[in-house]
């Protein structure tokens, strides 16, 4: 029954607020409370409501919480370019890139 009336009242105050978020959960456990000590009269109501929402609200303060401490885990690291001075020499080509079709020893080198 409990579980049933929450969930009602959590998806009509996701409708009518527009959000999902904690505060839902905590106005669900309020209202939630509330409709099931009606037949109490209104200081059971009241009482029940207190108590569910605060019942509620630890929950969600608990599960933020463990959501805020488990998130740096999971945060993406850049990754760091390599050092410089552990790369490996460039290999040295003492033949120009020639864009005409022909062979290596198409090259002559010019002495001054």
């Amino acid at each position: 029954m409990w579980g049933g009336l929450f969930s009602t009242f959590d998806c009509c105050l996701m409708g009518l607020r527009g959000k999902e978020d904690p505060w839902n959960s905590i106005g669900s456990g309020a209202i939630t409370g509330a409709v099931l000590a009606a037949r109490g009269g209104p200081s059971a109501a009241v009482r029940s409501a207190a108590v569910g929402a605060i019942l509620l609200a630890l929950i969600e303060g608990v599960g933020i919480c463990i959501t805020r401490m488990t998130a740096e885990q999971f945060k993406p690291v850049m990754p760091q370019p390599p050092d410089p001075a552990q790369l490996p020499p460039k290999p040295f080509n003492p033949t120009p890139q020639s864009t005409q079709a022909g062979s290596e020893f198409d090259y002559q080198p010019q002495y001054q």
